[in-house]
């Protein structure tokens, strides 16, 4: 039998949405070049679990400033950044957690995997780290600084023993979130369909909260927005009850988990009205135009859970991983950068973000015209990972050139 192309499988609109998200997905990986090294790296953690790495240097270069980037559930160890860092005279690490799956990400455990991939740097002679949070990375990145620091966690939210305040952190020298969010549990809650009302049936809506009714708009009116704001938390804290709930059950039947699906996860109202949260973004989100096929595909974000994994990471009342909780115990510098025509990381979250931070030095820097991925935009890429350096080098966290 042949195999079904891309337009057997999906619905026209669908495989426009899916394939506008590979292609900006690819915007991550970036060809190798001739003067970079890139060594791949098998990592034991603390509770010797095994994750991967990359690492990228500067061919015939010893460095001692090093840069690690990472994101709880997507792998980084070809994120475009490596190569330049590693040309700028960085050891520039990307990380791929331990985890195979979006469902199976437990956050307190993604610090030891951070905390081992710092070790190693240190044991090969890298004397000062940076901590790069990229996108879903910025929770993470604040996540394992502030335990690193000030440690606060001994268990993760579904009740399993892992104590943070007994667990080796290394603490990293900075902290830079460029095109970052507020944690998932937070970005997730802006993107959640509040029209659902029936957790098992994705079409089971409420139209007063539709937001591609076009009754209800764009543009949205203040009214609207307040009911949306209020039943998406509504429906993140109605998510995270029943799963606490339903683990209770199921562990007093020996079951230690379960899975379960999430349905339309992708519609913040500022997809589609600009006037909110104004910036130089374009109508849509990462996948392009189409918000509304996105919403309703049968793979997206946060589509796939376990009841452990939400509690962990998008749990709104119980996720360790939110900034609001985490950058009021960093003390180290911190520099938020973010682009002006991100269409998923609004400006609300870099300003949010600068003023979680404690730190008296701290900075926050726009890049005009940048979009997320920085797809089709070398030159603003470029501009960006240079600010970067040189905001460090200022700071002598950064290699002499």
């Amino acid at each position: 039998m042949p195999m079904l192309d891309r337009g057997d499988r999906n619905s026209p609109s669908e495989a426009a949405a899916t394939t506008g998200m590979e292609a900006a997905g690819s915007q991550l990986r970036a060809p190798l070049p001739d003067d970079i090294d890139c060594d791949l790296l098998a990592l034991r953690s603390e509770d010797g679990a095994w994750h991967s790495a990359t690492l990228y240097k500067r061919r015939g270069h010893t460095p001692r400033e090093a840069i690690v980037i990472m994101h709880p559930a997507a792998s980084f160890m070809q994120h475009y950044s490596l190569a330049p860092f590693a040309r700028m005279g960085f050891a520039a690490m990307g990380i791929s957690a331990r985890f195979v799956a979006e469902s199976d990400v437990i956050m307190e455990q993604c610090l030891l995997d951070v905390a081992s991939s710092i070790t190693y740097l240190h044991e090969i002679g890298c004397e000062r780290v940076t901590l790069v949070g990229n996108s879903g990375g910025g929770g993470l990145m604040s996540f394992y600084q502030a335990e690193a620091e000030q440690p606060t966690v001994t268990e993760t939210p579904a009740g399993d023993p892992l104590d943070l305040t007994q667990a080796d952190l290394p603490p990293a020298d900075a902290i830079v979130l460029f095109n970052a969010h507020e944690g998932r549990p937070r970005v997730l809650t802006d993107y959640l369909d509040p029209s659902v009302i029936d957790e098992a049936d994705p079409v089971a809506t409420d139209p007063s909260l539709d937001m591609f009714d076009p009754a209800n708009g764009p543009p949205y009116s203040d009214a609207f927005l307040t009911r949306y704001r209020a039943a998406q938390v509504e429906r993140n804290n109605r998510i995270t009850e029943w799963a606490q709930n339903r683990l209770k059950e199921l562990e007093s039947l020996g079951i230690r988990d379960q899975a379960f699906i999430v349905h339309r996860t992708l519609a913040a109202p500022e997809f589609l009205d600009l006037s909110i949260d104004p910036s130089d973004r374009p109508i849509g989100w990462y996948g392009g135009p189409d918000v509304k096929a996105q919403n309703e595909m049968a793979s997206s974000m946060a589509r796939f859970n376990t009841l452990r994994s939400w509690l962990s990471s998008f749990g709104l009342a119980t996720s360790n991983a939110l900034p609001d909780k985490c950058l009021d115990r960093v003390s180290v510098p911190v520099l938020v950068v973010q682009g002006t025509a991100d269409q998923g990381c609004f400006p609300r979250y870099a300003r949010n973000l600068f003023e979680l931070v404690v730190s008296r030095d701290k900075e926050l820097h726009w890049i005009e015209g940048g979009n997320h991925f920085y797809g089709g935009q070398p030159e603003l890429q470029e501009e960006t990972l240079e600010f970067i350096r040189s905001w460090l080098a200022e700071r002598n966290l950064g290699p002499d050139l």
